[in-house]
C-alpha cells in the first residue's frame, strides 16, 4: 500500500474525520498535502461540514484529472470541534509534523486569530475560506470569503433606503461581531442614519427575551443580525413568537447557517442577506456545482457560501501552483502579485487582489419570503475587496501580518 494511503488512514483514525480517499485514485509517491482544519463537530459544525466536503470534492476532481503537475492531492484532515485551542494544536501539528504544503482552516474569526500567529511563526500558508469582518493584512493568508465593503456597503444603504434610517444591531460578542458592528455604525452614519440600539451577545446564549424587549422599546426600522452558532440562532423563532415583525439584515445568516431551511416559516420573513453564493442561485455554473455536490454528498443539508468559497480555493491553489511551478509560498505570492489570478467560480468570475490577497466577488442580495422561499432583488457583480488596499495594506511591498479595523486602519505607505 502506498505511503500516502497509510498516512490518510492514520489521519482519519486519529481524528474520526469524514474526509478520506481523495488520493486513492493516484499512487504517486510525492503528493501535495492539504491540511484541512475545520469544525466537523461542535457549535459551528452545521455551517462548516460543507466546507470539508467541498474541499474533498475539488480534490477528487483534480486527482481524477491528473492532479497538480502530475502530483495527487492528499488531504490531511482534523476535526477542530469548534474549539480554538484545538485549532492551535492542530495547526502546529500539520505544519511541523505532517509538513503540509498549504492549510485550509477556520470558521469563526476567533479561530482564525487563534491559529494565524502560528502560521506566521512557522512560515506556513493558509486559506481562510470564510466571510468575515475584514482587515487581515498578512502575506501568509489568502481569504476567499466576502468582506464588509462587499456585504455591508451594499446591504445597509439598500435597507436604509427601503425601510428607514433607524438601525438596531444584535451581534455575537467576539471579534467578528464587534468589528462587523463597527462597520455597520460607520456605514449608517455615512448614509445619514442613526443607531437605535446595539447589543453584543456572548456565544452560547440562547435566551433572547431581554433583547427582544429592548428592540421593541427602541422601535428601529430594521434589525441587523450578526448572530453566530446554533445557540444564538434561537433568536429568530423567539422573535417571531414575540411578534417583533421587523425586517432583518445580515451578512452571515442564510448564507452560512441556512436558517430559512432549519426554522419554521415565517420566522425568517423579510430577512435580507448579502452573500456571494447560496444554493438557490439560478445560473448554469451554480446549478452545475450544486448537482456535483449533491451527487457526491446526497445527505448534505445545504450548499452554503463557505462550501463554494472552499471549492474555488482549491482550484485557485491549483492554478497558482501550476503557474509558479512550485508549492513554496514565496513563489506563489509572485504569481498573486501579477494581479491576474482569476477563475469562473459557481458564483461568477472571481480574482485575487494582490494588495490584500482577498477576493473579488459577485454579491447577491437574498430575500427570505413569508414561506422561506428565496428571491434575489439585486445583484452586484465584481465588487473588489478595496478597503485594505485603499487604506494602506500592500502585501506586494510589505507584510505587517496584522488585522486592521475602520478605527485602526493600516498606516499609509
Amino acid at each position: 500500500m502506498p505511503k500516502s494511503v497509510l498516512r490518510g488512514l492514520r489521519a482519519a483514525a486519529l481524528t474520526g474525520t469524514l474526509v478520506f480517499g481523495s488520493h486513492l485514485a493516484l499512487a504517486a509517491e510525492n503528493p501535495i498535502k492539504l491540511g484541512v482544519l475545520e469544525d466537523q463537530s461542535g457549535d459551528f459544525a452545521a455551517a462548516t461540514i460543507g466546507k470539508v466536503h467541498a474541499i474533498q470534492l475539488a480534490a477528487d476532481e483534480i486527482n481524477k484529472a491528473g492532479g497538480i503537475m502530475g502530483r495527487p492531492l492528499e488531504l490531511v484532515p482534523y476535526d477542530t470541534q469548534s474549539d480554538n485551542t484545538r485549532y492551535q494544536e492542530f495547526m502546529r501539528r500539520v505544519l511541523q509534523r505532517d509538513k503540509v504544503d498549504v492549510v485550509f482552516a477556520g470558521f469563526s474569526s476567533a479561530s482564525r486569530e487563534a491559529y494565524r500567529p502560528i502560521v506566521d511563526q512557522f512560515n506556513g500558508f493558509a486559506f481562510y475560506n470564510n466571510q468575515y469582518e475584514g482587515g487581515v493584512c498578512d502575506g501568509h493568508m489568502i481569504v476567499t470569503g466576502a468582506v464588509p465593503e462587499q456585504q455591508f456597503s451594499t446591504l445597509i444603504p439598500y435597507m436604509m433606503e427601503k425601510y428607514g434610517k433607524n438601525v438596531y444591531t444584535l451581534a455575537a460578542d467576539y471579534n467578528f461581531g464587534q468589528i462587523s458592528a463597527e462597520w455597520v455604525r460607520k456605514i449608517v452614519k455615512e448614509n445619514g442614519g442613526k443607531m437605535a440600539g446595539e447589543e453584543f451577545i456572548p456565544l452560547g446564549v440562547s435566551q433572547f427575551s431581554q433583547s427582544i424587549q429592548n428592540i421593541q422599546k427602541a422601535k428601529p426600522d430594521f434589525v441587523v443580525t450578526l448572530l453566530v452558532g446554533t445557540a444564538q440562532a434561537s433568536y429568530y423563532e423567539q422573535a417571531a413568537s414575540a411578534n417583533v415583525n421587523l425586517p432583518m439584515a445580515s451578512s452571515v445568516n442564510v448564507g452560512q447557517g441556512y436558517e430559512h431551511k432549519r426554522f419554521k416559516p415565517p420566522s425568517l420573513k423579510d430577512m435580507y442577506v448579502t452573500t456571494n453564493y447560496i444554493e438557490e442561485i439560478d445560473s448554469p455554473k451554480s446549478k452545475e456545482f450544486y448537482a456535483k455536490f449533491k451527487a457526491k454528498f446526497p445527505s448534505e443539508p445545504y450548499v452554503n457560501q463557505e462550501a463554494e468559497n472552499s471549492y474555488l480555493a482549491v482550484y485557485l491553489y491549483k492554478q497558482m501552483v501550476e503557474r509558479a511551478k512550485s508549492t513554496k509560498r514565496e513563489d506563489i505570492r509572485k504569481v498573486i502579485a501579477m494581479g491576474d489570478v482569476c477563475m469562473d467560480a459557481p458564483e461568477g468570475k472571481v480574482c485575487i487582489d494582490p494588495k490584500s490577497q482577498h477576493m473579488s466577488h459577485t454579491i447577491y442580495l437574498a430575500k427570505v419570503g413569508a414561506d422561506h422561499a428565496i428571491s434575489f432583488p439585486k445583484t452586484w457583480e465584481d465588487i473588489k475587496p478595496y478597503w485594505l488596499g485603499d487604506a494602506g495594506c500592500d502585501l506586494t511591498k510589505k507584510d505587517p501580518m496584522a488585522q486592521y479595523t475602520p478605527s485602526n486602519p493600516p498606516p499609509k505607505p
